[in-house]
């Protein structure tokens, strides 16, 4: 086995990742697997999830769309990311995936988008986004998927938002912490800022702190960057 063997994910199921376990791949896995990665029988590769771990395995079989693996050993212990929960308003579809994928190397543990004033994308995904969410954490090699949950109004997460779980939100042209802050969650806003009505909504709420991003105005997908690394964020 080595760094450059491929690297799969596998959901828990009720098979428990043991040494000489049998394993069947998703059609889509075989596929990336021999026709992509030009895989064959007797080859190796790496797969994971947050329960099991990380695991060498050896391909078994492998046609069209049907792959079967046996697990070696066990290369690395069950490790959750530590990360942040990051709510988002959605974007354009190719900015959406793209703030999934950098979040998920980033460390993000859970995505929520959410539904304000000026979001201009109503509908989402979540499957293919999902995909893409598991994908990174293949390419990153953590060893977990973040979730993805269904797109709800900002007002609704907000009234459901406990008073003792912190959430820092990038408010445009507002003064806020600025550097080594640590947090649970992260709020960006959408492409052209909160409204006046929601920026009041979220000073008065009593979990929510302000965040500096800088003093220049940045797009959406850039300020998740940008305050994911300003939280700490640390895998």
């Amino acid at each position: 086995m080595s760094r450059s063997d491929p690297r799969l994910y596998l959901a828990p199921s009720e098979t428990v990742f043991s040494e000489g376990v049998s394993l069947s791949l998703m059609p889509g896995q075989a596929h990336y697997l021999g026709n992509v990665m030009r895989q064959n029988i007797g080859d190796t590769l790496r797969v994971f999830n947050a329960r099991d771990g990380e695991w060498s395995a050896t391909i078994d079989a492998l046609r069209k769309q049907q792959g079967q693996i046996v697990l070696q050993s066990l290369v690395r212990q069950p490790q959750a990311t530590q990360g942040v929960e990051l709510l988002f308003a959605p974007l354009k579809r190719d900015a959406t995936e793209l703030v999934i994928r950098m979040g998920t190397e980033l460390g993000v543990t859970s995505f929520r988008p959410v539904v304000t004033e000026r979001t201009n994308t109503h509908r989402l995904n979540l499957e293919r986004l999902s995909l893409i969410a598991t994908e990174a954490a293949e390419q990153c090699e953590r060893l977990d998927v973040p979730e993805i949950f269904p797109l709800v109004p900002l007002k609704e997460v907000l009234y459901e938002w406990p008073e003792e779980k912190v959430l820092y939100a990038a408010l445009e042209r507002r003064t806020g912490e600025k550097t080594g802050v640590k947090a649970s969650a992260l709020l960006i806003g959408p492409e052209g800022g909160f409204s006046d009505q929601e920026a009041i909504m979220l000073e008065q709420h009593p979990a929510v702190r302000s965040l500096s991003l800088g003093s220049l105005v940045l797009k959406a997908e850039t300020a998740v960057c940008s305050g994911l690394s300003r939280l700490s964020v640390n895998l």
